[in-house]
């Protein structure tokens, strides 16, 4: 186990809730919708909660740099030296908050020389958080009971493969690439829960064909490797972290070395 992961796991989690309760808060009572350069939805909640985590998490670690959504404007040339840093969702899934939907969550991860090494995914609306550390596992915990331990589960032969996507983006790749599978049904869900419901064994596959920013996926990924899991680009390697680009590549969720999808994954479209 490792003790300093272990050590900073709780508080981390204390901290996804506390930003959690400020999105509710406007949630609850109505929020002005702005947008940002790119044209994505800002809203109050996003900026309450980032202003809570990065608070919180200079008091918890004051020498491990953060890296926000709402702070994305950190010029490589400073972020390319660090090697240990949080990566930072305040509110992933913006437009499911817009929606009304619940479907959208507190991402906080911790990363190490490129790679996700503690996450934690808290969903406000519904009080479900999922966790992982390094060397640790992953966990679900639901409202006030006790947190359970998740793996990720490979599909049985003759099984319908259970495959999760995106409520809020559709594409025609996605659906080809779906079309592939002989039998299968699909569980619409947004923000990076998805990624969190194949590490519970909810369901089998998550393929991504579509644009997400590093924050978007930081935390989840260490879930799913917690869960025996991969996050994998199209040519097999794991998805990489602090780039120059911090947009990420399309990518796959799946339970780690499954041949079924490494199969589907290297057969010709």
């Amino acid at each position: 186990m490792n003790t300093e992961l272990a050590n900073l796991l709780p508080s981390v989690i204390v901290i996804a809730h506390r930003a959690g309760e400020e999105i509710l808060d406007v949630y609850q009572n109505g929020s002005t919708v702005t947008h940002k350069a790119d044209s994505s939805p800002l809203t109050e909640a996003d900026l309450r909660a980032h202003q809570v985590i990065v608070q919180a998490l200079g008091l918890l670690t004051p020498e491990i740099p953060v890296l926000s959504e709402e702070s994305a404007e950190i010029a490589y040339e400073m972020r390319s030296a660090w090697t240990r840093y949080w990566l930072v969702d305040p509110l992933d899934g913006t437009k499911e908050f817009i929606k009304r939907n619940g479907e959208f969550t507190v991402n906080i991860a911790l990363i190490e020389q490129g790679r996700p090494v503690l996450g934690v995914v808290h969903t406000p609306v519904t009080g479900v958080c999922y966790y992982a550390a390094e060397g640790i596992g992953a966990f679900v915990q639901q409202g006030g009971e006790p947190a359970k331990k998740i793996r990720c589960v490979a599909p049985q032969a003759g099984q319908s493969i259970k495959v999760v996507a995106s409520r809020s983006h559709a594409d025609e790749r996605t659906t080809a690439l779906l079309a592939r599978i002989a039998n299968y049904e699909c569980i619409s869900m947004g923000s990076s829960l998805k990624l969190c419901l194949v590490a519970e064994g909810v369901a089998h596959f998550y393929p991504r064909l579509g644009p997400t920013m590093e924050w978007d996926t930081a935390a989840a990924h260490a879930v799913v490797n917690g869960a025996g899991g991969t996050v994998h680009d199209a040519q097999g390697a794991e998805l990489h972290y602090n780039k120059a680009n911090l947009l990420n590549p399309e990518f796959f969720v799946h339970a780690r070395n499954d041949q079924y999808f490494e199969q589907l994954l290297k057969s010709p479209s």
